[in-house]
């Protein structure tokens, strides 16, 4: 791997990943969301979002069906520890499209403790770059239908990205 290769995969520095629409499309006629809790008014693809301004860390997320494709940098696993916090909620649903990075921490504290995890098959050419340099993974988080209720055993499979 060159070192220009390395500064995109690992650098904080820029971190926006623009989903492309098709391979949103396909998600959400499966889920229907509701809320972009990561976004700005240009790449939101729900009617309902959160901007960088309105910090959708802060904000509470239950009773949605949330799409989340989170900043790529530091910081991402405050993104996925809320995912999972919120996705515990009843009625809630959190869907995460995130760099497949089964070496972190933050995969080992909240990405196995999902209720379903599909490895993207390829690299997945975002709206706004060339394609990745790196795997994605899609993490959906489902809470109960009811408070108290245990959660589903994780289920692990792939996803095409075509």
């Amino acid at each position: 791997m060159n070192k220009e290769t390395q500064k995109t995969m690992f650098s904080s520095a820029s971190g926006e990943w623009e989903t492309p629409q098709d391979f949103y499309e396909k998600l959400d006629n499966t889920f229907q969301f509701t809320l972009d809790p990561c976004s700005t008014s240009t790449t939101t693809k729900c009617k309902k979002y959160f901007t960088p301004e309105q910090d959708g860390l802060v904000q509470d997320w239950e009773g949605h069906k949330v799409f989340m494709n989170p900043p790529y940098g530091r910081g991402i696993d405050k993104w996925l520890k809320k995912a999972f916090d919120e996705g515990g909620k009843p009625h809630t649903t959190v869907v995460c499209l995130i760099p497949a990075r089964t070496d972190t921490k933050y995969w080992h504290s909240y990405c196995m403790k999902a209720d379903e995890i599909y490895f993207v098959k390829g690299r997945l050419k975002f709206s706004n770059r060339d394609p990745a340099p790196f795997p994605s993974a899609v993490i959906v988080f489902r809470g109960p239908p009811v408070r108290g209720m245990s959660r589903n055993h994780v289920r692990i499979s792939t996803l095409s990205n075509r």
